[in-house]
């Protein structure tokens, strides 16, 4: 893929194009320093895209490696905050930098945090589907997640009755408030 010889510009209405490149091939997409689409859009605290120079909340990075402990931490304090998409973002990257036995464990909760997200956007169907998905995932993983989940003091009993309980109701709108339905990570919710 080919770049453009002219240097990032703002070439947003209202804004920059935070500082990501367009290419000659494709003029009208966002692309990171490496070349992947990356949409320098701002977001909102359930990862919709806002119009460019609008104020967004800020975005979770990708890549970092966290402990368990941390992981949780951050996410949960995402989930507290109304923000699932963004604690989604945390667990994909406890999964790609996790031991391989634990991908489930952290694959499941990202499909929570992604479950509700829908929700709250008003994607009912998908976000139950979602929502099945990550109980699932958690109801039947191997002993080795289990026991993960235990030595972590993640309440997976109770995040799966919560996910399946609130599939049900998602179902039927109207939208879910993700901040009023932010699952507790331990079990320490209502």
């Amino acid at each position: 893929m080919r770049w453009t010889d002219e240097p990032s510009r703002p070439d947003r209405p209202g804004g920059d194009n935070g500082g990501v490149n367009r290419t000659a091939s494709d003029p009208g997409r966002d692309r990171d320093e490496e070349g992947r689409a990356r949409s320098a859009r701002p977001r909102d605290g359930l990862g919709r895209p806002l119009p460019y120079g609008a104020e967004g909340v800020p975005r979770q990075p990708e890549g970092v490696v966290r402990t368990p402990e941390e992981t949780l931490r951050e996410a949960q304090r995402l989930l507290d905050a109304g923000m699932p998409f963004h604690a989604h973002e945390v667990f994909e990257d406890a999964w790609k930098s996790g031991p391989e036995s634990e991908r489930d464990l952290w694959q499941g909760l990202a499909q929570l945090a992604v479950g509700l997200t829908h929700a709250a956007r008003g994607n009912a169907a998908g976000g139950a589907r979602l929502l099945r998905r990550g109980a699932d995932r958690l109801s039947g993983a191997p002993g080795d997640v289990a026991a993960a989940a235990v030595t972590y003091g993640i309440d997976v009993g109770g995040l799966v009755l919560w996910a399946r309980e609130l599939a049900g109701r998602a179902e039927a709108p109207p939208v879910v408030d993700a901040a009023a339905e932010a699952p507790g990570l331990r079990g320490n919710r209502p």
